[in-house]
């Protein structure tokens, strides 16, 4: 373990199907074991609190659906400009707050719909950012969870994707964006569409890339 030098922050909340203490529980310790004091937050006023952000390197956000106020989404889109981290994965950040139209630019993707139940399928890593730190080293893979479908920013950085298969109201298969990194203002953001369920971040690269993002987002 290292000294504690960096700070994260956990926000968990909202929707109970993705189990955000749970979820997020599985990757506190690791960041302790990297050198962050972590602090927990079950509401959504800390994205008000400027010095509280401003002295936060990553953000790490597992809050399903609800509703942030325009002073929260300001006060969180303030401190990603200024450098804190922003990272989260599954429905805990691309289906959160879906009417706010600035959450969304501001992690530069938001879930619309997913086939009924879990689907196996295969989660394919883009070749040409294989240096990326997030997925470098690692490989193509398959899970078996729920499979999103999203709206995403030109501006991301995409290191991975899945593809829905043809039927009756698609003619070719259609690839999604499934793992992402942008950049907003002096800020780094991390997201990763997988993460459903606990047991998803059982399998290797899918805890590895989480892991790995949510370091990479830091500041």
């Amino acid at each position: 373990m290292t000294s504690a030098s960096r700070q994260a922050l956990v926000v968990r909340g909202g929707w109970d199907g993705h189990c955000p203490v749970e979820a997020t529980d599985l990757f506190v310790p690791f960041l302790a074991d990297r050198g962050f004091r972590v602090r927990t937050s079950d509401s959504l006023d800390v994205y008000e609190d400027a010095a509280l952000l401003a002295a936060t390197d990553l953000v790490v956000q597992c809050w399903t659906m609800g509703e942030i106020s325009p002073a929260q989404c300001a006060g969180l889109t303030a401190a990603v400009q200024a450098g804190t981290g922003l990272a989260g994965w599954h429905g805990g950040i691309v289906d959160a707050f879906r009417a706010s139209h600035d959450y969304q630019l501001l992690t530069g993707g938001a879930f619309l719909r997913h086939p009924p139940g879990f689907v196996d399928h295969a989660i394919t890593l883009v070749p040409g950012r294989a240096d990326h730190p997030v997925i470098e080293g690692l490989g193509d893979f398959r899970v078996h969870t729920e499979q999103y479908w999203t709206v995403t920013d030109p501006m991301n950085d995409v290191l991975a994707t899945l593809t829905f298969e043809p039927d009756e109201v698609r003619a070719e298969p259609v690839v999604m964006p499934a793992v992402w990194t942008r950049r907003w203002g002096g800020g780094r953001v991390f997201v990763s569409t997988i993460g459903h369920k606990l047991d998803d971040f059982d399998v290797p690269e899918v805890r590895a890339i989480t892991e790995r993002g949510l370091l990479w987002a830091s500041r």
